[in-house]
């Protein structure tokens, strides 16, 4: 089972660049709106708009919120989301090929969801 986030949530999730090297993904949300679980490998996320949202990964769980315009390392993790905040979530991923994908993901920790500050 793929657990590649363009695949298990295509609704939210579009590839919009692709080589050997990179994948950019844009990500979308409105309000209320979840993701079901998916893997990311490790990523630049660039922030489009301002959102607030409830990570989880495992028993694991992180609430963040961003302001338009962060930009953000994320660690290779497998997660599920939800939008818990007023506006729609806007975001860039851009996933580095060159890190470990696939079925040997870990689990990410309370302190490792979601993005980490620079």
């Amino acid at each position: 089972m793929s657990l590649d986030p363009a695949v298990t949530n295509p609704e939210h999730y579009k590839v919009v660049f692709e080589n050997e090297r990179v994948r950019v993904l844009e990500y979308t949300d409105q309000p209320g709106e979840r993701t079901t679980p998916h893997e990311h490998p490790d990523s630049v996320m660039y922030t489009l708009s301002s959102f607030r949202r409830r990570l989880v990964s495992g028993d694991d769980e992180r609430e963040v919120e961003l302001a338009e315009g962060s930009v953000s390392w994320l660690p290779a993790q497998r997660h599920h989301g939800e939008n818990i905040g007023d506006t729609a979530t806007h975001v860039l991923f851009v996933e580095l090929k060159d890190a470990v994908a696939g079925s040997g993901m870990p689990e990410a920790t309370a302190s490792e969801l979601g993005p980490q500050p620079s």
